[in-house]
């Protein structure tokens, strides 16, 4: 095993110089620093990041916690988790993932000072994990957003804009009947959970304005209950001629669903995902356009957030709302 000592020994300098470089706790000459950097490379040695946080008092190290128990762990919240995690690589930092039911696990987690940041993930309307970390004096960010964020620092999708960016798409095309598949609040796992809330009122607010009647359907999110929805809008509603969804889970399902029924997409129901990721939008059968989920930006700009405020403390909370882009996939096209 490479130690420190070796190190030294290699780039010709003391063993606290080396100290210094790798645990980050004193400024080193740019030439000194290189060398020590070089032979740190040339001997394959490896920080040990225990060691580290106990020499700076800080582990550089951010949670992202994620309750894996209530909530699937989708390709969007993947790609926000993969963001974040090699943003903080650029940043001196390591990433870990928290699968952190509630606010009494969260507490038990924080109270051994493992890590220097949290950053939350599904965040409900008034989420009791944030007075956990107010109370503890630990720095956290959200990736989405409470009822009340004022003061908080965010960076969240905006709902409101990707519906509207559907509902254009699907008007232009020529549609007045469109419905919504949204995921279903009345499971205690989506209790108070902000994205549906907000795209259901954002549709419900568009149809109006456009003069169009407010067609809503629920699933929970798994592919079953989103065939099982498909059956309740083709039975309550036969002439919804498109559908926006909010339920990357269930969209599979719900898909099968109208094909099984005899509804071939898009010639007689069109079916565009909001907020959905670029894989789920290609493995799906047939593909299913969208307006694609900004998750790597949501990873990356939070984290980044994040980092700022642990760096330089007065730094000013950000709150960001990020929108989606469409892609078009072929699930779409005119009414008939």
């Amino acid at each position: 095993m490479v130690t420190m000592q070796d190190v030294a020994d290699r780039a010709g300098v003391s063993l606290t110089t080396v100290s210094f470089v790798v645990n980050g706790t004193k400024p080193v000459a740019e030439r000194t620093r290189q060398r020590v950097q070089t032979a740190m490379a040339d001997l394959g040695y490896r920080r040990n990041v225990v060691a580290r946080a106990l020499a700076s008092r800080h582990s550089r190290i951010v949670a992202l916690v994620f309750p894996a128990l209530e909530h699937r762990l989708s390709a969007t919240a993947l790609s926000i988790v993969t963001a974040a995690a090699s943003a903080a690589t650029g940043r001196g930092f390591n990433v870990v993932l928290w699968p952190v039911a509630g606010a009494d696990q969260l507490e038990d987690y924080v109270s051994g000072g493992l890590v220097d940041g949290v950053l939350l993930m599904e965040v409900t309307a008034d989420d009791p994990r944030i007075a956990v970390l107010e109370r503890r004096g630990v720095p956290f960010g959200l990736i989405g957003r409470t009822r009340e964020p004022d003061g908080l620092s965010y960076v969240d999708m905006d709902f409101d804009a990707m519906v509207t960016t559907g509902l254009d798409h699907l008007v232009d095309l020529g549609h007045r009947r469109i419905g919504l598949l949204i995921g279903d609040l009345d499971s205690p796992s989506w209790a108070g959970y902000g994205p549906i809330t907000r795209t259901e009122a954002a549709y419900r607010a568009e149809a109006d304005r456009r003069d169009l009647d407010a067609v809503v359907v629920r699933a929970a999110q798994d592919p079953r209950s989103g065939h099982r929805a498909a059956d309740e809008l083709l039975a309550d509603h036969p002439d919804v001629t498109a559908v926006l969804a909010l339920n990357e889970a269930a969209l599979p399902g719900f898909v099968n669903g109208l094909l099984a029924a005899g509804r071939a997409v898009p010639d007689d129901v069109s079916v565009l995902g909001i907020a959905s990721s670029v894989e789920a939008i290609a493995t799906a059968d047939p593909p299913v356009s969208a307006v694609v989920a900004p998750g790597p930006e949501l990873g990356r700009r939070s984290l980044e957030a994040l980092v700022d405020r642990l760096t330089e403390p007065s730094t000013p909370p950000l709150q960001l709302l990020l929108g989606g882009e469409l892609r078009p996939a072929g699930s779409t096209a005119a009414p008939r």
